[in-house]
């Protein structure tokens, strides 16, 4: 036999998933998601939730998955990585679809500073012009008396 008629063969090795590893696999890039995290305190096991905007997805639905989850906490912005297959992820919600044209969501980082810093110019605004009137409206009682 020569080398181009040998044949090869190889053992393909199928990686067995428990039901316990499945995660939702519906959940897409845009999708506004409940994560139940576990998380342990004092022995005991408790559920956090983090609500988010999903703003990536990477390597599909390999063991090293991950997805990228970004919310608003008291005015500050809060991304959290997640493995897709973390036995500390108990479930994933799906609230809310949102329908993109992006794989990754990252310009929304700079969306939300935008929109930050138009608020903050918009709230100066609005305490310049109300202490000019509430300085209108203390020099009216001041007059009167004079008058008197």
């Amino acid at each position: 036999m020569t080398a181009a008629t040998k044949k090869t063969t190889k053992k393909v090795t199928i990686a067995k998933t428990t039901n316990k590893s499945l995660k939702d696999f519906d959940m897409r890039v845009g999708d506004t998601v409940k994560v139940h995290l576990k998380i342990q305190e004092k022995g005991k096991t408790r559920i956090q939730i983090f609500e988010g905007m999903v703003l990536a997805r990477k390597h599909g639905a390999e063991k090293g998955a991950t997805f990228t989850v970004r919310k608003n906490s008291m005015g500050y912005g809060v991304e959290r990585i997640f493995p897709l297959f973390s036995p500390i992820i108990d479930k994933v919600e799906v609230v809310r679809r949102a329908k993109v044209r992006r794989a990754k969501l990252y310009y929304i980082r700079d969306k939300a500073a935008k929109e930050i810093s138009k608020r903050m110019k918009m709230e100066m605004m609005r305490t310049d012009s109300s202490k000019g009137a509430a300085e209108e409206v203390e020099e009216t009682p001041v007059e009167e008396a004079k008058a008197e």
